[in-house]
């Protein structure tokens, strides 16, 4: 079995990021709003969605710690987050 090479990803730029974000949390939220409304919302996705909001503000805030940190650093979470969430319930 072959190691995992990690990710050489490029840091999309702030604006690409921004409509990325956009894009994929009105994705998340049509998704969780069907779930929602035809019965299918979980505590474990109630949970989850909870969380992500929690890691994400703290990930943020150890970030803007950082001195002279870039705009993007501090959006990268919710970035992540909202781009793996669409992803996840797409897939449902």
């Amino acid at each position: 079995m072959s190691a995992k090479r990690p990710s050489r990803r490029r840091v999309p730029s702030l604006p690409l990021m921004f409509s990325e974000l956009a894009l994929a949390s009105a994705e998340t939220i049509f998704h969780r709003t069907v779930m929602a409304a035809t019965g299918q919302w979980t505590a474990v996705e109630h949970q989850r969605m909870v969380a992500e909001k929690v890691s994400a503000v703290q990930q943020t805030a150890i970030a803007a710690m950082v001195p002279g940190v870039a705009a993007a650093a501090l959006l990268a979470p919710w970035h992540k987050a909202a781009r793996s969430n669409s992803r996840r319930l797409r897939a449902k």
